[in-house]
């Protein structure tokens, strides 16, 4: 690896970069590596792409070429190599990243913005077949589970699997999709993966959900990362990109649902599934500024990359972050909302069954029917069922925030409890286990019995 990267930095010294002209005409070509099905960065990769923002932002000086990639190791290999000059991809990779260009004057990169991040890790999670007896963590000793080495979702689980002392447990490294098949076959008895697979498992009735990353409470995020050299010879094209960025997570927040339909589009990914972490109150939170956080979550995460990375030499992460372009571009209230965590996009409106505003992002939940192109906000999750018991008509999704950590789900495969006339989902059998521990009241509950029993109380209240 060492004689390649020295091979590759002379190339780079020599000038064989993506900087050039391109097709014989008088402009210079940027190269953007993203990750289309990774919808946590759709605002730097799909959305920003199929909005056109950068070419309109750059006006005609270049020319664009986009590399779709399944996860942040190929973008790192070519910004290593000068071929990529602009990526995006998660904490961890982000952290490699950094790690395999440090060293290479012409290759160094650095962070530069965030596309999304979750601060209790809910991007990330472990999915077992729908049918597997296993309920926690533990029930994973002796077990193949399927990872990509090296990413947020294998990070996640080694620090899931060390925080409940569980060890005995196999890693299988293997891209996304392979990972997926390898689930339904049997192949392996476990499945941990960022953002959008385990929601995209789940709703095709191919895994249940194990762990939920929020349980961890440990930030995580993906980000945009610039090649030094390159951001230095063409500050117009970071300025360029980083307002592009800015406009598609403008766009993004005003119309969500168009949003989705759009990445949904670009990626083969269904709307539901890409309007779970992308729309309002999602499990993605879509800020592009540098937060102080994160940044100690990428402190957190150094020593558990070093544990499952034998070649990982380590990161100064106080140098491979640069907010200084992001500054110039984002302009006055930089600062302010650097420091802010709240979700700039939470649920709003009026709930038409209980009433009233929603307001509270730890309860709001929300309603998409079938052949609506709009979707139906609900105060609380028992709201919500009354909504579903209510309308009559097919629901092609309906999301509530589990009770605890508050990460949206599916709330026909959420874990319910009935706790007196409240009806509280969660993502794991784990979670509901946890909380009846210390709510003896809660019964457990299914999702059928839970919206029958919600129409009865509606109908109930109809008739006082």
């Amino acid at each position: 690896m060492r004689v390649a990267l020295a091979a590759l930095a002379l190339l780079a010294a020599a000038g064989c970069s993506v900087a050039g002209a391109a097709g014989g005409e008088e402009k210079t070509k940027v190269v953007i590596g993203y990750q289309s099905k990774t919808i946590n960065t759709v605002t730097a990769g799909t959305l920003l792409r199929s909005l056109g923002y950068l070419e309109k932002r750059l006006g005609g000086r270049y020319t664009v070429e986009w590399q779709d990639y399944d996860t942040g190791a190929p973008i790192t290999a070519k910004m290593v190599a000068g071929k990529i000059d602009i990526g995006s991809m998660g904490d961890y990779p982000l952290l490699i990243n950094a790690a395999r260009t440090q060293d290479i004057p012409a290759a160094r990169t650095e962070l530069i913005s965030i596309t999304g991040y979750n601060l209790r890790g809910g991007l990330n999670m472990v999915l077992v077949p729908p049918a597997s007896e296993a309920r926690t963590l533990a029930d994973l000793k002796g077990a193949k589970v399927s990872a990509s080495v090296g990413s947020a979702g294998h990070g996640t689980l080694v620090q899931a699997l060390e925080k409940a002392g569980v060890t005995g447990v196999e890693v299988v490294n293997h891209q996304p999709a392979v990972g997926a098949s390898q689930l339904e076959s049997g192949g392996v008895q476990a499945y941990a993966q960022f953002v959008a697979w385990p929601g995209l498992l789940v709703f095709q009735d191919k895994g249940r959900l194990l762990y939920d990353g929020s349980a961890l409470d440990v930030p995580t995020f993906h980000g945009v990362v610039v090649r030094q050299a390159y951001a230095k010879e063409h500050p117009d094209v970071v300025d360029a990109f980083l307002k592009a960025q800015l406009d598609a997570t403008r766009y993004l927040h005003e119309h969500p649902l168009a949003a989705a339909e759009s990445v949904a589009r670009a990626t083969g990914l269904p709307a539901e599934v890409v309007y779970l972490y992308n729309g309002p109150g999602g499990i993605s939170t879509f800020d592009v500024t540098l937060k102080a956080r994160l940044k100690a979550a990428h402190e957190h995460d150094v020593p558990y990359l070093k544990r499952i990375g034998t070649d990982f030499p380590g990161v100064d992460v106080s140098a491979f972050v640069n907010d200084s372009y992001l500054r110039k571009a984002y302009g006055p209230g930089y600062d302010q909302d650097a420091a802010s965590t709240a979700n700039p996009a939470p649920v709003t409106g009026t709930d038409p069954v209980c009433g009233g505003r929603v307001s509270d992002p730890a309860t709001a939940s929300e309603l998409w029917l079938d052949g609506e192109d709009r979707t139906r906000p609900a105060a609380t999750p028992t709201c919500l069922l009354r909504q579903i018991a209510a309308a009559g008509r097919p629901v092609r999704a309906a999301y509530v925030p589990d009770t605890v950590t508050g990460t949206r789900w599916f709330a026909d495969h959420a874990v319910w409890l009935r706790q007196g006339t409240r009806f509280l989902p969660f993502t794991t059998q784990d979670g509901a286990g946890a909380y009846r521990a210390e709510h003896p009241g809660a019964e457990p509950i299914t999702y059928e019995a839970a919206l029958k029993a919600a129409a009865k109380a509606a109908a109930k209240d109809g008739d006082q």
